[in-house]
């Protein structure tokens, strides 16, 4: 576990760690570093370390862009000393990239596999730099790793990461926090195991006088909309009219996740909106930069109703992916309520890529004039 946080960090910090399989003492290990602030030093120094041509791994939505198509979820595209940091990120994440060299890719290795999985842990962008060490240099990197200078993981370790790290998640803090749609309030603060992200409860009412059927929400962060009042979603109206509604029930829990942006995170959700300014909808601007339709998961949100005792739900939702993870992840769900917020002239195209492509439940709001019914979830 602590292998796999380091290395996160790392990668955020803008440096390479080392990938390689455990359960093969034959598999080449691989140099891996991030997209973002790479330039051509930095480039040609990975590639020296390794002794061998660096190449791009790149999720199938991105290479969709490029013009190239896999059957697998990503591929690699292999690059020569031609080939500038700039170049690749253009190639990773641009609106409109210059075309692809023509070039064949090859698949993905379980090495090149996990690094894009760390991509996505540290909320980077889904895309890495990978260079198999060549073995007259592995000597040289192993003396890298013993001085502490080079982080190593092997594949299982960020495999059972993702895997366990909500059994993981740490009680840290409660307090009361009266709310202007619910006096008795309480937040109790809950951190995973990377430190990065922190998530909370909003405890309302007092749990012995709560109905069978829990009300609960699981509600994912928006800084833009919850804070600001953003008007491109109706994230803030939807986290307000929830307190009220589990208030007015009798209670129940509100979970507020640190899942920005449909879990690719602040940077990256901010990367989308431009997108969307240039004419995309939601869904394709986060394929743009390479994510799927929804990066999110909810075993977070199931290990935090397992410590808060809650088995049965009333789900507040109109998504139907977050009605199947609780009944995959052994929480009943009683019921399902709508929340909405209005529809408004800026944000229909959203909600309406919502309900096109990702199955929400708006159609009985979509038809109507904007500004003067209830509209979305989020």
């Amino acid at each position: 576990m602590r292998q796999v946080e380091r290395s996160i960090f790392d990668l955020r910090r803008g440096l390479p760690v080392l990938v390689r399989d455990a359960r093969d003492d034959n598999a080449r290990a691989t140099l891996v570093a991030p997209l973002e602030g790479m330039n051509d030093d930095a480039l040609a120094r990975l590639a020296e370390h390794a002794g061998n041509d660096c190449a791009l791994a790149l999720t199938r939505h991105r290479l969709a862009l490029l013009g190239i198509e896999v059957d697998d979820e990503a591929a690699c595209l292999p690059l020569t000393t031609a080939d500038s940091a700039a170049s690749m990120i253009e190639w990773a994440c641009a609106r409109q990239p210059s075309a692809a060299p023509a070039r064949d890719t090859r698949e993905i290795t379980d090495n090149d596999a996990a690094a894009l999985t760390l991509m996505r842990r540290g909320l980077l962008i889904p895309a890495a730099i990978t260079v198999p060490v060549a073995p007259e240099r592995m000597a040289t990197v192993e003396a890298r790793i013993a001085d502490g200078s080079l982080l190593a993981l092997d594949t299982r370790s960020i495999a059972n990461y993702e895997q366990n790290a909500p059994r993981f998640l740490r009680r840290i803090s409660a307090a009361d926090v009266p709310l202007a749609g619910s006096e008795q309030s309480r937040f109790v603060l809950f951190r995973e195991a990377d430190g990065m992200r922190e998530h909370v409860a909003i405890v309302i009412g007092e749990p012995e006088e709560w109905a069978d059927a829990v009300p609960v929400r699981l509600h994912s962060a928006c800084l833009t909309g919850d804070l600001f009042g953003s008007l491109r979603c109706d994230c803030g109206e939807q986290l307000r009219s929830s307190v009220a509604r589990i208030a007015e029930t009798g209670g129940g829990v509100l979970l507020y996740l640190a899942q920005e942006g449909r879990g690719i995170g602040l940077a990256n959700k901010l990367r989308a909106y431009s997108l969307q300014d240039e004419g995309l909808d939601t869904v394709d601007a986060d394929h743009v930069l390479g994510f799927g339709d929804d990066e999110r998961n909810y075993n977070v949100a199931l290990e935090m109703l397992s410590q808060l005792e809650i088995r049965r739900i009333e789900l507040l939702t109109n998504n139907p992916n977050k009605i199947d993870a609780m009944s995959r992840g052994g929480v009943t769900v009683v019921q399902r309520s709508g929340v909405y917020g209005r529809l408004t002239a800026q944000n229909r195209r959203y909600l309406t890529a919502k309900a096109a492509k990702a199955g929400h439940w708006l159609d009985h709001v979509l038809g109507t004039a904007p500004d003067d019914v209830p509209a979305t979830d989020n």
